[in-house]
């Protein structure tokens, strides 16, 4: 049992609240790239995220493991996000809240393409060991698309900096 829920239903709160941190995301960030501030989209992504990382570090796991590293990452990225947000959302701020919070994003989405080939019949026949070509294709497409979704990010919330200080407020 975790937090007085039984695995099984503590794996799929973890993974709800992943998959709304996915769709926040995806939805807040392509708003920034499009130049538009969506402040509850920005809060639902970075709360439901955070969420994300602090659960999993719940499960039980012994030892220094990869999903432990990158939640760790995650975190440090949502933190960077968080302090260029409700600190001071001004020049160099906002390309720090475009890298902490694209990065958060990747590292929620690399989990996805991982889990979904560890866990779903036909991708795990593909890449059986995730070293296989269709495993590292997907996540060097991920990569690519999160890079570009980044520089977006960035050159939208640079027009937007004055909402971004007074939209929490």
């Amino acid at each position: 049992m975790i937090v007085g829920l039984a695995i099984e239903t503590f794996v799929l709160l973890h993974v709800g609240i992943s998959f709304v941190g996915i769709i926040s995301g995806i939805v807040a960030l392509a708003a920034l790239a499009a130049h538009k501030w969506l402040s509850g989209w920005q809060i639902l992504f970075l709360a439901s995220t955070t969420a994300t990382s602090v659960t999993g570090f719940m499960f039980p796991i012994s030892g220094l493991t990869p999903a432990l590293i990158v939640g760790g990452l995650s975190l440090a990225a949502l933190s960077i996000a968080a302090a260029a947000w409700f600190v001071v959302p001004q020049g160099r701020a906002v390309t720090a809240y475009a890298l902490g919070a694209t990065t958060a994003l990747y590292l929620n989405l690399f989990v996805l393409v991982v889990q979904s080939f560890q866990k779903i019949d036909f991708l795990q026949v593909l890449a059986p060991t995730q070293s296989e070509m269709p495993f590292v294709a997907s996540q060097i497409a991920l990569l690519a698309a999160c890079l570009v979704l980044g520089r977006k990010v960035r050159r939208g919330g640079s027009k937007l900096a004055p909402k971004m200080r007074t939209s929490f407020a």
